[in-house]
């Protein structure tokens, strides 16, 4: 089989999987990947799929095929193949019990904790004030390489968020999901400023009911000034204005600082169930 049925293959698996867990066992990057056969290595066992993108493992199996011992097969075939002293890391979509066993059984171990947070858009927001010399306006083209600069700067040290180039970004763009009113900046207006930008929120709607705050990025230069705060407010009131009933958010289980802002000042709420869990196999 090719890869272009793998992929189809894949996405099928993944789509049944989710209507029954109600969580997407595939991550954006992952999808994206499949429509590159050059970008990702796969293994398919009936309803059961193995996709290798780079170092980042996924394993999905549809549910009536569970339980079976497929995605422990699919595992084990996918590591002989890769070799011992390959670094490697897969996400549990899910603090799921199945993805805790094969860690453990195959060496990997627990490193990250992903939150979802998600707020009802019936809770009332707080008024949108931007301070003195701020303006927030929405993307057009010509800003493209001024977020891709600042989005640089601000994930240095989140390379699955800070590689994104002008290619990924076009992708991501062509997606249906996208609108540039929805991609909201904050820009400088002080004298000699010239415009400069200084934070932005980049919002998704899902669907008709869900909307996500996608990507929020400060310069590492503005920090401190509550931009952060301030875009994500404006995302938020603008997925409010779109009628969603609901609005997600990832954020890292240690990022305190954060979830304090999305807990406190903007009413997220966090439940258990609502964590990923990323596990490393060292080199």
């Amino acid at each position: 089989m090719d890869s272009l049925h793998h992929a189809r293959q894949i996405e099928r698996v993944a789509a049944l999987s989710e209507a029954a867990d109600g969580t997407a066992p595939l991550d954006e990057a992952t999808l994206m990947a499949l429509r590159h056969p050059e970008r990702f290595r796969s293994w398919v066992e009936g309803e059961a799929v193995a996709v290798l993108v780079d170092d980042q493992v996924s394993l999905v199996v549809a549910p009536e095929a569970r339980g079976r011992g497929l995605g422990s097969k699919l595992l084990d075939q996918l590591l002989g193949d890769v070799g011992p002293g390959t670094r490697l890391e897969a996400w549990s979509h899910a603090d799921h019990p199945a993805a805790r066993h094969l860690a453990g059984r195959t060496g990997f171990e627990r490193v990250r904790e992903l939150w979802v947070m998600r707020r009802r858009t019936s809770i009332p927001l707080p008024r949108l004030d931007p301070p003195p010399g701020v303006r927030l306006r929405t993307y057009t083209d010509d800003d493209a390489e001024a977020v891709l600069r600042l989005n640089a700067a601000a994930f240095a040290a989140h390379p699955e968020q800070g590689a994104m180039d002008a290619d990924n970004l076009a992708e991501r763009m062509a997606e249906h999901w996208f609108d540039p009113a929805g991609l909201i900046l904050a820009v400088d207006t002080s004298e000699g400023a010239e415009g400069r930008l200084l934070a932005f929120h980049w919002t998704k709607q899902h669907s008709r009911e869900l909307g996500e705050v996608y990507v929020v990025g400060v310069d590492p230069e503005a920090q401190g000034a509550g931009l952060g705060r301030l875009v994500t407010l404006a995302g938020l009131h603008h997925l409010a204005d779109l009628q969603v009933n609901e609005v997600l958010l990832y954020v890292e289980s240690d990022n305190a600082a954060a979830i304090r802002v999305y807990r406190d000042k903007l009413g997220f709420t966090h439940a258990s169930e609502d964590t990923h869990v990323m596990y490393r196999r060292p080199a």
